[in-house]
């Protein structure tokens, strides 16, 4: 997500719930009864207000325009659905297995072809300027918003507000509500259109304000980083975010391995061990495909996600910058396979 602040809850075991899953449990929490404050008294207008004027005082210190505060600010409230969203938690307990399935099914594999195949040549065009492979862009896209069809409909300036009003995570969203307020003074987005995740993330890769100042790119050259309905920004901007993050051109991210029978966690390491090529293979480390390992991919980390040691990854460095973007094993295990299938890999 280009997400380092965690946009949504995650379900046990790190793993990030796919859009899908995200929207139906929002769906199904309304069903539970009246949205609750959950912590925003019956006196919070009047001190909302007050905290307010001082986000003004502040943000016009940063250098924000007036008239841009005056657009963005006046009649902001804070949503209390925000706030009950932050304090919940999913209930659901997901095995790799089941959150690979339920992340990538079939369509959405097949919709990542089409895709690949429509957008070919920008795509190809952004990849040679960072050198990150398409399929890698595409699969990106593809878990985080579904292909741009499912951004989040909340208005960004509204929640970053209501959380860093709320307390329990102040001082990160204040942090990044003033980044949301540079954006719009900037003029890259108009505040109504500035949509995204309850808890800040926009756009079709779901970038945190502050990732979007650090990585967002106007690639069309229209004066605008528009991530929300430009293409050509969209995945400019995540290339550059890869890029910037260490991305190793020409590297796999990854295979998936058998390990022996013999293999004990315990006493060889489990998620996170990290060994040369050799020592795994000395261990009785193979890779899946029968292939062999990217000599220069080193050094070489174990994933084993839940514990389960029937299914185990061997992965490089190219992985450690699919997880800056979302430190959730499921998640990172789950863009590698499908950029490599889109890669026909």
């Amino acid at each position: 997500m280009g997400n380092q602040t965690p946009a949504y809850p995650s379900p046990p075991g790190g793993a990030r719930w796919p859009w899908y899953g995200r929207a139906a449990w929002w769906w199904g929490s309304l069903s539970s009864g009246l949205l609750l404050w959950v912590g925003l008294g019956s006196t919070q207008p009047a001190n909302f207000s007050a905290w307010l004027r001082d986000v003004r005082v502040e943000a016009l210190a940063l250098g924000v325009q007036p008239r841009t505060l005056d657009a963005a600010l006046t009649g902001l409230q804070p949503v209390p659905r925000v706030v009950e969203l932050d304090r919940k938690q999913p209930d659901d307990t997901l095995t790799y297995a089941q959150y690979f399935d339920r992340t990538l099914p079939t369509a959405r594999i097949q919709r990542g072809v089409r895709l690949l195949q429509e957008h070919r040549a920008l795509l190809r065009e952004v990849s040679q300027r960072y050198h990150v492979p398409p399929g890698m862009l595409v699969a990106l896209w593809g878990l985080e918003t579904d292909f741009g069809r499912m951004t989040g409909n909340f208005p960004v300036l509204a929640s970053l507000a209501t959380l860093a009003y709320d307390g329990r995570r102040s001082t990160l969203f204040r942090r990044e509500l003033f980044e949301a307020l540079k954006i719009l003074d900037a003029g890259d987005v108009r505040p109504e259109v500035m949509t995204g995740s309850w808890a800040g993330a926009m756009g079709q890769n779901q970038f945190m304000p502050s990732s979007f100042q650090q990585y967002a790119v106007d690639y069309d050259g229209d004066g605008r980083r528009d991530i929300w309905t430009t293409l050509a920004d969209v995945f400019a901007s995540t290339a550059n975010y890869l890029a910037s993050s260490g991305w190793r051109d020409g590297e796999p991210w990854g295979h998936p391995v058998v390990l022996p029978p013999s293999y004990n966690v315990t006493v060889h390491g489990g998620t996170g061990t990290s060994k040369s090529v050799a020592e795994w293979q000395a261990l009785g480390v193979q890779r899946q495909d029968g292939g062999a390992f990217a000599p220069a991919a080193e050094p070489a980390s174990l994933v084993v996600p839940g514990g389960a040691v029937q299914t185990a990854f061997l992965v490089y460095a190219n992985y450690q910058v699919i997880m800056k973007w979302n430190r959730s094993n499921y998640f990172a295990l789950t863009v590698g396979r499908f950029a490599d299938q889109l890669a026909g890999r």
